[in-house]
C-alpha cells in the first residue's frame, strides 16, 4: 500500500514532464511543416506542399486523440474534439492546408495553456525539515540520542536550547520557555511550568528542560499537521479547463452545424469548412493568453502565482479567510508605549531597558532596542548580564543593576503600576518591567499591531468582489475580535488548532469558491485545503510557501487585493475573449454552411479571428491604474521622510499620555513641570511636522488621490491638534505662578487625553491611508 501510494506521484509527474517536452515539440514541427510547404507551393511543387501539409496535419492528430481520450476518461469531452474532426475531416477532403493551419493553432493553444497552468507540487518538503529525526532519552544519569520512532510514551527527554520539542509531553522540569509560532502563528514566546502539555515541533526559546513523552512520533501533534496538509492537498480538486466550459454549449452546436450543411448540400467538404472554422481556437488561445498574461503582471507587484488554474479559481472567489498573526499583523510585536515610575521619564525608562536588552535573543527585548535606536537613544554597554528563562534579563548599566522582564511585587503596588497593568489587560500588550537597584522605575507596553496596509487592503478585496471576509486564528478571542473589528471582517474563528482551520476551510467550500491566506506552518493545511491558498512568503514559514497556489514574494499584504484584481480582469478578459470570438466564428459557420467559404480560406479567416482574440487578451498585461495609484518618485520621498517622522515622534505622544496621568495622581509643580515639558515637545516638534505635512505631502498627494478634497479631513485633524496645543498653551500662561487652580484642572487633562488620543487616531489614519501607498 505505502509503495503504491508513493508510485501514483511519481507517474503523475512523469506524466506531467513527458507533456511539458510534448508540446514545444508539437508546436516546431507543426510550424516547420506549414512554412515548408509554404515554400514548396510558392516554387511551383504543389504535390511536395500538399504532402508537407499532410503530415503537418497528421503530426498533431495523434496527440489530439491523446488528449481527447483522457479527457473522455475524466468525464467530460472539451474543446479538442472539434481539432480532432476538422483536422480528419481535412485530410479525408484533401484540404491539407486548411488542416496544416489548423494543426498549428491547436499546438499555439496546449502551449500557451501548458504555460498558463503549470502546476507545482504541494510538496511539505520544509514540514518535514522542521520535523526532529531523533531525540535524546535519559535513563536514570545517561543521556542517549536515539531514533525518534523509538521513543515510547513514558520516556523521560531532555530537549536542549534551540531544539525542537520530538514529541507530545508534560514539562517535568520548573518550567520551559517555549516559542510556539510554528503551531499558533503567535510571536511571543510562552512559559510551561512543571506538568503543563507541551506541543511537539514548537522550539525550545530557553533553557534545557526534561520532558515526560505522552506519544510517540506518529501520534504526536506535528505529525498530525504534516498527515492533514497531506490529505487536504489530495482532496483539492483539479481545475477544469475554462476552454472547456464554454465548449460545453460550442461543441454540440458545432457538430450539429456542420452535419445540417452536409445533409442539405450533400457535401463533405462544406461541413469540413464549417469544422475548421468552427475550430475553437478563440477558446484554444483567448483563455491561456489571458491567464499567462494575468500570471505575468501579477509578478511585476510581487505576487508569484504557480499556474493558470489558480489565478482563474482566485478570480472567481467570493470568500476569503485570513490568518491573524503575521498576515493581517506585523507577525513581530511593537513598543506600544513607555511609562515611567513619577520621579523617571520615558526615555529614560526605555534606555536603560534597551542598553541591557542588547543581549537579550528574546522577541520583546529585539523589539524593544530597534524602537530606542529608531529614537536616536545613546545606548550604554552592559556588563555582568545573565538571563532567567521565562523572568527576564538581569545586569549592570551605568553602574547600576537592571532588570527588565516580568515583575512580581509582593503586597500593595504603587497607583502607576496597577495603571499599567490595567492598560496592559485592555490594550492586550505584553509588559516589560524594568527595575534599578531593585526598585521598578518603568515599563514598556508592546503589542503586535494590524498592518498599516491591511485596512486598505481590505476595502479593495471587497471592491474586486469579495463578499464574505472571516479571520481564522490560533490566537485568543478578545485580540482576535479587537483586530477584526478595526478591520471590518465578517467574522471571527479564534482559538483553532490547525484541524480545526482545515474544518473551516472545508466548511466555506460548501457555500463558495474559497481563499485562505496564512504565513505559518500552522497554515499549510488550510491552505492546501482551500480552492487557492495564498502565503505571506517574505517572512513566512516555507511549508506555508510550499502548500500555497499563491506566494506573497513582498511583506505586505495589499499585494493580495493586487492579485485578486489581477485575477478578476485576467479572467474577464478572457471570458470576453472567447465569446467574443465564438460569435465571429458562428458567423464564419454560417457562411460556411452556405458554400461561401471554402475551408482553406475559412482557415485564413479562422487566423484573422485568433489574432484579434490574442489581441484583446493581451489587455491583461496592462496596469489598471484604478487598482493602484502610481505615486511621483517626489511623493515617496516624502511619504518615507514623513513615516520616518512618525517613529522619532512617538517620545512626544508618550510625554502627553504621561502628564496627563501626573495631573490625575499630582496637581503640584512636577505635574505642571511635565505639562510644560510635553507643550515644548509640541511646540517644537510635532507642530512643525503637521505644518510640513500639511504645505508638503497632502498637496503632493492630491493629484494621486483625486484633489484636495481627499485630504480635507486629515487637514481638519490638524487644525484640531493645532487647537489644543494652543488651549494648552493657555492653561500654563494661566498657571504661570507654579500653581494650577483647581477649575483649570479638568479642562487641561481632557485636552492632554484628547491630544494624545487625537494623534494616536491621526498618526493611524496618515499611516494607513497615504503612507501604505508607497512601496
Amino acid at each position: 500500500m505505502g509503495l503504491a501510494t508513493r508510485a501514483a506521484p511519481l507517474r503523475r509527474l512523469r506524466a506531467a514532464a513527458a507533456s511539458a517536452r510534448l508540446e514545444p515539440v508539437l508546436l516546431t514541427v507543426t510550424a516547420a511543416a506549414l512554412a515548408a510547404g509554404g515554400a514548396a507551393w510558392l516554387a511551383g511543387a504543389d504535390g511536395l506542399a500538399d504532402l508537407l501539409w499532410g503530415l503537418g496535419t497528421v503530426s498533431a492528430v495523434v496527440p489530439a486523440v491523446v488528449w481527447v481520450l483522457a479527457a473522455l476518461r475524466r468525464g467530460h469531452a472539451g474543446v479538442d474534439l472539434i481539432a480532432v474532426l476538422a483536422l480528419g475531416g481535412t485530410l479525408a477532403v484533401g484540404e491539407y492546408l486548411a488542416g496544416s493551419l489548423i494543426a498549428l493553432m491547436l499546438a499555439t493553444g496546449r502551449t500557451l495553456e501548458a504555460a498558463a497552468q503549470r502546476r507545482a507540487s504541494h510538496d511539505l518538503r520544509a514540514l518535514l525539515e522542521h520535523a526532529p529525526r531523533s531525540a535524546r532519552r535519559r535513563i536514570d544519569s545517561e543521556v542517549r540520542t536515539v531514533p525518534l520512532a523509538e521513543v515510547a510514551v513514558g520516556d523521560l527527554l531532555v530537549v536542549g536550547p534551540g531544539e525542537v520539542v520530538p514529541v507530545d509531553g508534560l514539562v517535568e522540569s520548573t518550567a520551559a520557555v517555549l516559542d510556539e509560532s510554528v503551531l499558533t502563528g503567535e510571536p511571543l514566546q510562552v512559559e510551561r511550568p512543571r506538568g503543563e502539555a507541551v506541543r511537539s515541533g514548537v522550539v525550545n526559546a530557553g533553557g534545557a528542560f526534561d520532558l515526560r513523552a505522552t506519544a510517540t512520533e506518529q501520534d504526536s501533534t506535528y505529525a498530525g499537521i504534516v498527515r492533514l496538509a497531506r490529505q487536504a492537498g489530495a482532496e483539492s480538486a483539479p481545475v477544469v479547463r475554462l476552454a472547456d466550459r464554454y465548449a460545453a454549449w460550442f461543441l454540440p452546436l458545432s457538430l450539429a452545424v456542420a452535419g445540417l450543411a452536409w445533409l442539405i448540400s450533400g457535401s463533405a467538404v462544406r461541413a469540413v469548412a464549417v469544422l475548421v472554422v468552427a475550430t475553437p481556437c478563440p477558446l484554444l488561445l483567448a483563455a491561456p493568453v489571458a491567464i499567462v498574461s494575468g500570471l505575468s503582471r501579477a509578478s511585476r507587484v510581487g505576487v508569484v502565482i504557480r499556474d493558470g488554474g489558480a489565478l482563474e479559481n482566485l478570480g472567481r472567489a467570493r470568500t476569503l479567510l485570513l490568518d491573524k498573526t503575521g498576515t493581517l499583523t506585523g507577525g513581530r510585536p511593537r513598543v506600544l508605549d513607555v511609562t515611567a515610575a513619577p520621579d523617571w521619564t520615558a526615555p529614560e525608562v526605555l534606555r536603560l531597558a534597551a542598553s541591557l536588552d542588547q543581549y537579550s535573543p528574546h522577541v520583546l527585548a529585539q523589539a524593544i532596542v530597534d524602537t530606542a535606536r529608531k529614537r536616536g537613544l545613546a545606548l550604554s554597554i552592559p556588563s555582568d548580564v545573565t538571563e532567567e528563562p521565562g523572568r527576564g534579563a538581569l545586569g549592570t548599566v551605568d553602574g547600576h543593576r537592571i532588570t527588565v522582564g516580568r515583575f512580581d511585587t509582593p503586597g500593595a503596588q504603587p497607583p502607576w503600576v496597577r495603571a499599567v497593568g490595567n492598560r496592559a489587560l485592555l490594550d492586550d500588550a505584553a509588559v516589560a518591567w524594568l527595575s534599578v537597584d531593585g526598585r521598578p522605575v518603568g515599563a514598556v507596553l508592546l503589542r503586535d499591531p494590524v498592518r498599516p496596509d491591511a485596512p486598505r487592503t481590505v476595502r479593495h478585496l471587497r471592491a474586486a468582489g469579495i463578499d464574505r471576509l472571516l479571520m481564522l486564528t490560533g490566537d485568543r478571542p478578545e485580540p482576535a475580535r479587537e483586530v477584526a473589528a478595526v478591520l471590518g471582517l465578517d467574522g471571527v474563528r479564534a482559538e483553532l488548532s490547525p484541524a480545526g482551520k482545515v474544518a473551516a476551510v472545508r466548511a466555506e467550500r460548501d457555500r463558495a469558491v474559497t481563499v485562505m491566506v496564512g504565513d505559518g506552518v500552522n497554515d499549510a493545511p488550510a491552505l492546501a485545503a482551500a480552492d487557492v491558498g495564498v502565503a505571506m512568503g517574505a517572512r513566512g514559514s516555507t511549508a506555508s510557501s510550499e502548500a500555497a497556489d499563491i506566494v506573497l514574494t513582498t511583506d505586505r499584504v495589499d499585494r493580495l487585493a493586487d492579485a485578486v484584481a489581477i485575477a478578476v480582469r485576467a479572467r474577464h478578459i478572457a471570458v470576453q475573449s472567447a465569446l467574443g470570438g465564438m460569435l465571429m466564428s458562428l458567423a464564419a459557420m454560417a457562411a460556411a454552411a452556405f458554400g461561401l467559404l471554402p475551408p482553406a480560406v475559412g482557415a485564413l479567416l479562422q487566423e484573422g479571428i485568433d489574432a484579434a482574440v490574442i489581441l484583446n487578451a493581451l489587455r491583461a498585461l496592462r496596469v489598471d491604474r484604478s487598482a493602484r495609484p502610481a505615486l511621483a518618485p517626489a511623493t515617496e520621498a516624502l511619504i518615507h521622510r514623513f513615516a520616518a517622522e512618525h517613529d522619532d515622534l512617538q517620545d512626544v505622544l508618550e510625554a502627553v499620555r504621561s502628564a496627563a496621568d501626573r495631573l490625575s495622581a499630582d496637581t503640584g509643580p512636577q505635574a505642571l513641570a511635565a505639562v510644560g515639558k510635553a507643550h515644548r515637545l509640541l511646540t517644537e516638534r510635532l507642530l512643525p511636522h503637521e505644518y510640513a505635512e500639511e504645505h508638503q505631502l497632502y498637496p503632493a498627494l492630491a493629484p494621486t488621490l483625486g484633489g484636495p478634497e481627499s485630504t480635507a479631513t486629515m487637514s481638519r485633524t490638524h487644525a484640531e491638534i493645532e487647537r489644543l496645543s494652543r488651549r494648552i498653551a493657555t492653561h500654563l500662561a494661566l498657571s504661570a505662578d507654579g500653581s494650577l487652580a483647581a477649575e483649570q484642572l479638568d479642562d487641561l487633562r481632557a485636552c492632554l487625553y484628547g491630544l494624545h488620543t487625537v494623534l494616536r487616531l491621526h498618526f493611524t489614519q496618515e499611516e494607513e491611508n497615504y503612507f501604505s501607498l508607497a512601496p
